[in-house]
């Protein structure tokens, strides 16, 4: 069973800074693939949004609100991903969510979810 779990959100004022990490692990100890991974928000009110994406080959893509202030990266070895969060603002308030897309045998791909972290910036 493949489980993803976060850390890493809190509050923080505006202009501060956050990481966040997802650990990947499968709990039988079988072979992983992790293919693309990536972060999304959700906002009160608001619709679940995709922030950014890494593929297994290291190209990464960002919305629009967050370049230049984001930065995502992975450690194959960990199995882990990492949200860097720098300048943030007071509309980065969301409850952020890892998501990766892990091949498992004989499973095959399945697309997973972290459990969620609370991002809450002041102004």
């Amino acid at each position: 069973q493949v489980q993803l779990v976060e850390s890493g959100g809190g509050l923080v004022q505006a202009g501060g800074s956050l990481r966040l990490s997802c650990a990947v692990s499968e709990a039988a100890g079988r072979m992983l693939r992790l293919n693309v991974m990536g972060w999304y928000r959700q906002a009160p009110g608001k619709e679940r949004e995709l922030v950014t994406s890494m593929s297994s080959g290291g190209r990464s893509s960002y919305a629009d609100s967050v370049k230049g202030r984001f930065t995502i990266s992975r450690d194959q070895e960990k199995n882990t991903v990492y949200l860097q969060m720098n300048t943030l603002k007071p509309e980065d308030t969301a409850v952020y969510y890892c998501n990766v897309n892990v091949w498992t045998p004989p499973t095959g791909s399945v697309d997973y979810w972290g459990q969620g972290t609370v991002v809450t910036v002041s102004s």
